[in-house]
């Protein structure tokens, strides 16, 4: 996340914004639009975390060593096509 001094936002002019919200707003309904905000961040972050398992599991299956049980029936195939 970008740090606030990064945009170069100080003491008055992020009062100056959070008045300007509380009166657009109202007192009332800046907590649910809080809770809704974190909760949207909180299942954006799930998402990101569920595609890099899924992206982990792909290179983990990709990276396994084959099963000896299908070497060992293409090795079948294989003898049965020289035949």
């Amino acid at each position: 996340m970008m740090p606030l001094f990064i945009l170069g936002l100080k003491g008055p002019q992020l009062i100056f914004i959070a008045l300007i919200i509380l009166l657009v707003f109202g007192a009332g309904r800046i907590p649910n639009i809080m809770r809704s905000l974190g909760k949207g961040i909180h299942s954006f972050r799930q998402g990101i975390e569920d595609a890099k398992e899924e992206i982990n599991k792909e290179v983990v299956r990709r990276d396994a060593p084959k099963n000896d049980a299908s070497e060992a029936g293409a090795e079948a195939d294989n003898q049965q096509q020289q035949k």
